[in-house]
This record gives structure tokens, sequence and C-alpha cells, in this order.
């Protein structure tokens, strides 16, 4: 690969359109669409009984930033709505709103088993570990959260206070936002690693694992600025869709940062199939060194 990276980039492209990548990144930005409410539902519903729910909204608001720049601000206040009308929401509701928090990483597994697809040829998974991850995963998201929110709550304590250097003061007030922001990020590339990890099946190296978190995360806080400014100062969608712009922008953000994240699942597969030695064809018979078979003595004369 490093002998001869265009032709590494060049594979990768190739196998990246031979597995549909678009159209899988479309089908994950669709579930994801659909999972990211009711998601943000079911964790807030259970950590709002041991934690102040307006705190909590305001760590959710902020991690969103990193994802829907812009638009977090909209979905929450649905989150936020629907909270307050939780008392009407039945057992069947919670069932239903559940396994809608958890199509994003159903979506999101099938497809790395396309990308992936090397390994399912030789293993595949069961059916009832397939069924848990995504819930495991939501688990892990909860617990982030509250740990985020936990350093939030720490944060605004010292934010009042200043620190003298060099004969000068200086505020903490902006330490909250610049220290949760940075805690998103590194979050948020620990979770595509954790993802590249459990998602295919099969055991990944940490070390491709770890590159491609990174650089998925750093190539997404790039592309979502530009993002920013493209809907920002020359798209149309507000004049084209209406009503429907905010929806639209969402899912074609999401759309963004699912191919970003299948692009680096395609690149990481095409690390492994690199790594292992092509299968030597068979050996030509005429370069063997066959051991002459004795040649038999000719027929003597005086035989009839």
């Amino acid at each position: 690969m490093f002998s001869r990276p265009w032709a590494f980039i060049r594979r990768v492209f190739h196998a990246f359109r031979h597995n549909q990548g678009m159209l899988l990144s479309g089908a994950v930005a669709y579930y994801t669409l659909l999972s990211i409410v009711p998601l943000i539902v079911v964790l807030l519903a259970v950590l709002s009984h041991f934690m102040d729910r307006r705190r909590l909204l305001d760590v959710v608001t902020e991690n969103l930033e990193l994802v829907i720049d812009g638009q977090a601000r909209v979905v929450t206040a649905q989150v936020a709505a629907f909270l307050d009308a939780r008392e009407v929401v039945g057992v069947v509701s919670g069932v239903v709103l559940l396994f809608f928090s958890s199509m994003a990483f159903t979506m999101l597994e099938s497809a790395m088993q396309v990308i992936f697809f090397h390994r399912v040829v030789e293993r595949r998974r069961h059916p009832l570990v397939s069924a848990l991850i995504p819930y495991a995963f939501i688990v892990v998201l909860g617990v982030g959260l509250v740990l985020v929110t936990g350093i939030s709550g720490a944060l605004d304590v010292v934010s009042h206070n200043t620190v003298r250097a060099l004969g000068r003061s200086f505020s903490l007030a902006r330490l909250p936002h610049l220290a949760l922001h940075g805690l998103g990020i590194v979050g948020m590339a620990m979770l595509v690693t954790s993802l590249y990890m459990v998602m295919p099946v099969g055991r990944m190296a940490l070390r491709h694992a770890l590159a491609g978190g990174a650089v998925a995360t750093l190539l997404w806080e790039v592309v979502r600025y530009v993002l920013v400014w493209y809907f920002a100062h020359l798209s149309m969608v507000n004049l084209i869709y209406g009503s429907f712009a905010t929806t639209i922008i969402v899912l074609l953000t999401l759309e963004a940062g699912s191919v970003i994240l299948l692009f680096g699942a395609q690149v990481i597969a095409e690390l492994e199939r690199a790594a292992v030695p092509p299968a030597s064809p068979p050996p030509d018979p005429d370069d063997l060194n066959l051991v002459d078979s004795p040649t038999p003595p000719p027929p003597s004369e005086g035989a009839s």
C-alpha cells in the first residue's frame, strides 16, 4: 500500500462502488433519521429520573451540534415536547420507541457485512448477538451521557472563577463550552472506533480501528463546517422544500456522515485483504523435478 498509494486508493474507490457504498450510506442515513429522536427520548426518559433534565438536554444539544450543526435545537425541542407528555406513553409505545432507537445500529451492521464480505464468508454472527448489539450501544451511549453531564456540572462550578497569569485575569466562563466540544469530538472518535471494532463480523486489529476512528472524525469535522457554510449561504433547500427543509438538511448531513463512516470501513477492509498473502497458483507440472521411471530394456533378438 505504501509503495503504491494511488493504486490502493483506486482499489478502495472501486470496491466502495462495487459494494454500492452510496446506496448503503443512504440506507444508514435514513434509518439514523428514524432513530435519532426515539434514541434521545429513551435515554433522557430513563436518565431524567436521576439527573436534571434541563442539563441533560443541554449536553445532548451540545453533542448533536457535532453531527447536525444548526438543526440540533430543533431535534432537542421535539424531544423536550415529547418528554413533557411522557405520562401518556404506555408500555407498547415504550417498546416501539426502543425498537426504533435501535434501527440505525441494525442497518449499520448490515452495511458492515457487505463491506467486510470476506469475513462473512468465513464465519457468521449468531442472530441473538446481532439482536443485542444495538441495545448494548444504547447502554454505552447512556453511560457516556451520564459521564459528560457530570463533567459539565463540575465545569459550570469552575466557570465562575477567574485565573490570574502574567498579571492579567482570565475568565473561565467559556471553559464548559470548550470542554464539552472537546469531549464531544473525543467521544465521537471513540464511538466510531467501537463501531469499527464491533459491527463487522470477526476480530479487527485495534490499530486499524483507532486509525479509522481518528481519520473519520477529523474528516467529519471538516465536512461539517463545509455543510454548515453551504446550507447557510448557497443552498436553496429552504426555497425548494419549504417546511420539509429541516428534515432534508438533517438527512443530507447524515448521508455525508454515513459516507465517511462506510468509506473508512472500506479502507480497513482493503487493508485487511492486502495483508493476506495471495494464494499461490498450482505448480506447473513441467517445473516439477519428477523422478523418471526406469526405461524397460529393449527386447532381445532371439525373442519370438
